[in-house]
């Protein structure tokens, strides 16, 4: 069976997990007040939706 020659490093070891992110589904920037919010739906801190407020806050 094969073992590694050499202890992989600090370094080498977080440059590698760099690539293993999490990433949100389905959200995106309101464009009123830059919130993130679910897509398609009323953004709850300005009430803007599509660029026109629809819910008074």
């Amino acid at each position: 069976m094969a073992v590694p020659f050499r202890r992989t490093s600090k370094t080498t070891k977080r440059m590698r997990r760099t690539h293993y992110k999490l990433s949100i589904e389905g959200a995106s920037v309101c464009s009123h007040c830059g919130a993130l919010v679910k897509a398609h739906t009323v953004c709850p801190k300005c009430g803007y939706y599509d660029g026109k407020q629809v819910v008074k806050k």
